[in-house]
């Protein structure tokens, strides 16, 4: 009893020792000695109390570094995005090389006839998005728990990074239009596979630190569809027709590219990220110390026999495989949300919205100017609002009833953008004429798009036990990516209705 007495002042010295140089200070070294200290039993009920007061009273998080880890996730989930935005931008470069060269060089194309490769190019860029980063996403649900994170972040970055390079050195290689419609629809296959990748993954890397994380890469997202839409915008106004002038477009997402892979580089190195990423394991340890210790100070009766009257609470290994069954039974509700969200704004953005046609721009510039505007950059600008807003508050809670009620509330957009001036139209009368009416949808629908996404996503980790977050992650990537292509797949039948 002695020397356990000993033990416990010792210890006692050491804890104070760590609390000498003030809360700031005391932080930064727990986090420190969480990624150095050894295994003995000692050392880890040590950290185990000094960083259950720590994180009580939040003195382990170092402000710069925790805007820092912030901006990181930003910069990665800017990076998920911006690409594929960007390669959806350069459209009309992809049309213009699929141009018939005989059509062209014999009668000069004036006809207006668009060849079957340009007829078809958008039905098949869809196709070949939707399903890969489906499949894909599924796959990283499963994938995850065999491959290194880092070999699935920073390889998929690597191979959006090398697709979009051989996409830029393209633009000055001639080629005939079916090798390079095949060559387009191969690279669109690869962008969305290993998007699809690195979006799942990045979620489920969020899911390891608090609930506002999952919101910068959400907001990232958001910025990267602001920015492809202002490049359409600066486009039309500038009047690029050369081939040549995408080059910047692919260029711009090559730098994006290579910005993420340093962000990333960069993210272990943060204490603030160090001491949630082995946070679970950290605490089993301690557990397991604890529980040590515990026994070797439980008295013995006359017999020499241990009295084993406490209870011992078990404490799940963190190196064990989740089940994603398990854990998609804690969170369908969520995942089921954020599914339906996008399946309703797919359903109708851009296949409907991008159909609409200004009265107040016949003859104008306006009217060149409504969709690009009116759609694509009023909606990518108040989703990203949306998304943004979850850093500031979460309402309402996880647990709320009211959050799968306004999800569901959002299916009344679908009718109000049928109704309004959608051309052609050929059964629904036109209800909502004037443009005003049209951008007030635009707000609403883009907004709550938005924030109820990203809170759905924020939402989805912190409903699991710590250990299986990453998997809740991925789990809530594949339905958001199961929402887009049901989104993809009732466009059609919303667009037949009208």
């Amino acid at each position: 009893m002695g020397g356990g007495r000993a033990r416990r002042a010792g210890q006692g010295q050491r804890q104070k020792a760590l609390r000498a140089g003030g809360e700031r200070s005391a932080g930064c070294a727990a986090t420190k000695l969480v990624a150095g200290l050894n295994t003995s039993r000692l050392l880890w009920g040590e950290v185990g109390a000094v960083l259950c007061q720590l994180e009580k009273h939040h003195l382990f998080l170092c402000p710069i570094r925790y805007k820092a880890v912030w901006l990181i996730f930003f910069i990665l989930g800017l990076g998920t995005l911006l690409p594929w935005n960007f390669f959806m931008t350069a459209r009309q470069y992809f049309i213009d090389r699929l141009k018939d060269p005989e059509k062209t060089s014999h009668v000069g194309n004036q006809t207006g006839e668009a060849t079957y490769l340009q007829s078809v190019f958008d039905n098949f860029m869809t196709l070949c998005a939707m399903v890969p980063l489906l499949i894909f996403t599924c796959l990283n649900s499963f994938i995850h728990q065999r491959i290194p994170q880092q070999i699935r972040i920073s390889g998929s970055l690597v191979a959006i990074g090398l697709v979009f390079l051989v996409t830029t050195i393209m633009v000055k290689i001639p080629m005939e239009p079916l090798p390079f419609f095949v060559f387009t629809m191969i690279s669109i296959v690869f962008i969305n596979s290993f998007g699809a990748i690195l979006q799942s993954s990045l979620f489920g890397l969020a899911g390891l630190l608090p609930a506002s994380y999952t919101a910068p890469i959400m907001s990232g997202q958001g910025l990267a569809g602001t920015f492809a839409a202002l490049a359409m915008i600066f486009s039309i106004a500038i009047g690029a027709q050369q081939p040549e002038s995408f080059i910047g477009y692919f260029t711009t997402a090559c730098v994006t590219i290579v910005l993420a892979i340093v962000s990333y580089i960069v993210l272990p190195h943060m204490d603030f990220f160090r001491y949630y990423s082995m946070k679970d394991k950290t605490e089993y340890r301690v557990y397991n110390a604890e529980l040590e210790t515990k026994r070797d100070l439980i008295k013995k009766d006359e017999n020499g026999m241990e009295q084993s009257n406490s209870k011992i609470i078990p404490i799940h290994n963190p190196d064990e495989q989740p089940s994603v069954i398990a854990i998609f039974k804690k969170l369908w509700v969520l995942a089921l949300s954020v599914c339906f969200i996008f399946t309703v704004t797919i359903g109708v953005f851009p296949a409907i919205t991008a159909k609409a046609s200004s009265v107040l721009g016949e003859g104008n510039k306006w009217g060149l100017y409504f969709i690009p505007v009116s759609c694509f950059l009023l909606f990518n600008v108040f989703d990203w609002t949306g998304r943004s807003l979850t850093a500031l508050f979460t309402w309402p809670g996880k647990d709320s009833c009211l959050l799968p009620v306004m999800v569901v509330l959002r299916v009344i957009f679908v009718p109000l953008f049928m109704l309004c001036n959608v051309k052609p139209r050929y059964y629904l009368p036109v209800v909502f004429s004037h443009d005003a009416w049209y951008i007030v949808f635009m707000i609403f629908f883009s907004i709550s798009n938005g924030y109820l996404a990203s809170l759905c996503m924020c939402f989805g980790p912190k409903k699991v036990l710590a250990h299986e977050a990453e998997t809740a992650g991925a789990v809530m990537a594949f339905f958001l990516s199961l929402g887009l292509a049901l989104g993809a797949a009732v466009s059609f039948l919303f667009r037949i209705l009208i």
